[in-house]
């Protein structure tokens, strides 16, 4: 419940009402704000955006709360509900709620039998883990973030580990600075301009020029460590994944407890990681058609 008011909030703080008396230019603005609502991009925007109010904390909504979040009438409301769930995804359960529908079980078959890098990834991924002994993810870059789209856990695998259709952002974790290290300078200039308190306190920089050097010498050394930068105790060590064109596509790592961890063979795993790393980026290259795109939309 606690979770369902904060995210409602958020909604409501992108799709606010002007609950004010009325003045002279009410009906006016009124009248302009309905016009941009009900544009096409706007309508299937809000509607879209019904599904990020689910999650594990969440994951069952009552039609009145699902509307309350939008901030629409409540015959709006209803349309974009019933059409989520014509298509599948979402379904109603007990008590007028809903959750999460079927069709997106079956996107996600369709992304794990079609996605290039999921499907680049699955044989280094398996030798790595194999020959590290370490548990294995590999990400990609998703907007202003990273995302897990696929791992492979080792027999003594470090409890909540990042998995797969889990974000983080780009600033903590060695499958993250993997990543965010081999974005355009003109791209990282944005970033830091508008996440620098966040990035100081990720130990990349208090400014622009540390900043760029700390991403300069993880993009030297071509591969990116941590340790406890999400999950206390744990240590990561990622590589970053290019498509076709050069362009970073993801990251590809392991990850261990660290009191486990022997690091007299850091070495031996950096090289490894590095190594799965150009496996995937040569199988890109090869199966990858349509994931030559830039990161347009990153900060």
């Amino acid at each position: 419940m606690i979770e369902q008011q904060g995210r409602i909030g958020m909604v409501k703080q992108r799709t606010k009402i002007d609950k004010k008396q009325p003045d002279s230019t009410y009906y006016d603005k009124k009248r302009s704000t309905d016009q941009a609502d009900q544009s096409p991009t706007n309508s299937l925007a809000r509607m879209l955006g019904l599904l990020d109010l689910f999650t594990s904390a969440a994951p069952s909504w009552s039609s009145d709360a699902l509307i309350q979040a939008l901030g629409t009438s409540r015959s709006t409301g209803y349309r974009y509900i019933k059409a989520l769930a014509d298509v599948g995804m979402l379904t109603p359960v007990a008590n007028g709620h809903y959750i999460l529908g079927p069709r997106i079980i079956e996107l996600d078959l369709q992304i794990r039998n079609c996605d290039p890098l999921y499907n680049s990834a699955g044989t280094a991924l398996g030798t790595l883990v194999d020959s590290t002994g370490l548990s294995g993810v590999v990400c990609s870059l998703f907007s202003g973030s990273v995302l897990c789209v696929r791992e492979h856990l080792a027999p003594d695998s470090p409890p909540r580990l990042f998995s797969r259709g889990q974000r983080r952002p780009l600033f903590r974790g060695a499958a993250s600075k993997a990543i965010l290290a081999h974005l355009g300078a003109h791209q990282l200039r944005n970033i830091y301009n508008k996440h620098s308190g966040i990035i100081a306190t990720s130990g990349l920089g208090t400014d622009w020029s540390t900043f760029r050097e700390n991403l300069t010498k993880i993009r030297s050394a071509g591969v990116s460590v941590s340790i406890g930068e999400f999950n206390p105790g744990v240590i990561g060590v990622a590589a970053p994944i290019f498509n076709h064109s050069g362009q970073i596509l993801g990251s590809i790592g392991v990850a261990s407890d660290d009191s486990k961890f022997d690091h007299k063979n850091l070495n031996d795993v950096k090289e490894a990681v590095r190594e799965a790393a150009k496996k995937v980026t040569d199988r890109v290259a090869v199966i990858g058609t349509g994931l030559d795109r830039a990161a347009r939309s990153v900060g």
